[in-house]
C-alpha cells in the first residue's frame, strides 16, 4: 500500500474514511466527475477497491457520503463559534465562520451546493445532515428575536434567507467574481444589510447564514 491510506489506517477507521473522501473531492474538483471512479481512488491512495465498496457500496454511495461529510464539517465549524452574551454578535460571528469554512473547503462546498456530479440526488440522510448544519444559526436568530433585536418571525425561515444571501456572496467569491481585496468587505456589507431588514431599529447591524 502507498502511504496515505496506510497512515490513515493507523489512526483508525474514521481517519481512513476521511482520507478517501478528501482524495475523492480533490479528484472531483481537479478533473470532474468522470475521474471519480472507485478503482482510481483506491489505486491512488493505496487501498483496495473492496475497502471502498465495503465503506460506500459504490460511486453513488461515495458521492452521498461526500455530501454528508461536507455538511458535517460545516455544522462543526458553526458549533465551534464561541458563545456570546450579545445574540447579534453571535449571529455575525456565525456568518463569518460560514464564509471562512467555505473558503477553506471549496471542494466540499461546491459539491454540497452545486451539481458537481450530474444526475446525483442526495439521499434522505444527506438531506437531513444539510438541515441540521444550520441549527446554530436558527438558535442565534431565535435569541435575536427573544432579545428584541429582531422583529418576531419564523427563526428557521429567517435563517434560510440569511443563508441564501451568504451562499450567493460566497459562491461568487469562490468563482473569482469578487476579488480577494474586496470580497470580505462586500460580504460584511451584505450581511449587515440583510440583518437590518429584520431589525427592530434602523441602526441594528449583523447577519449570518
Amino acid at each position: 500500500m502507498t502511504q496515505p491510506y496506510q497512515d490513515a489506517q493507523r489512526a483508525g477507521q474514521a481517519a481512513a474514511r476521511t482520507t478517501i473522501l478528501d482524495h475523492a473531492v480533490g479528484l472531483l474538483v481537479a478533473e470532474g466527475p468522470t475521474a471519480l471512479t472507485m478503482r482510481r481512488i483506491a489505486t491512488e491512495i493505496g487501498a483496495s477497491t473492496k475497502v471502498l465498496y465495503t465503506l460506500f457500496g459504490g460511486k453513488e454511495g461515495l458521492v452521498d457520503a461526500l455530501h454528508r461529510e461536507g455538511f458535517a464539517r460545516l455544522r462543526a465549524a458553526q458549533q465551534r463559534v464561541p458563545r456570546s452574551d450579545d445574540p447579534l454578535t453571535r449571529l455575525r460571528d456565525l456568518g463569518t465562520a460560514y464564509r471562512d469554512h467555505a473558503l477553506a473547503e471549496p471542494g466540499y462546498y461546491s459539491l454540497m451546493f452545486g451539481q458537481a456530479v450530474p444526475g446525483h440526488r442526495p439521499g434522505a440522510e444527506a438531506l437531513a445532515a444539510a438541515e441540521t448544519a444550520f441549527d446554530a444559526s436558527v438558535a442565534a436568530v431565535e435569541d435575536c428575536i427573544a432579545a428584541g433585536v429582531f422583529r418576531p418571525g419564523d427563526a428557521g425561515e429567517i435563517s434560510k434567507l440569511l443563508w441564501a444571501a451568504a451562499h450567493g456572496a460566497v459562491s461568487l467569491e469562490i468563482a473569482g467574481h469578487f476579488p480577494p481585496d474586496v470580497a470580505a468587505r462586500r460580504y460584511a456589507s451584505l450581511m449587515e444589510a440583510l440583518g437590518q431588514a429584520f431589525s427592530t431599529t434602523a441602526t441594528t447591524t449583523g447577519g449570518t447564514p
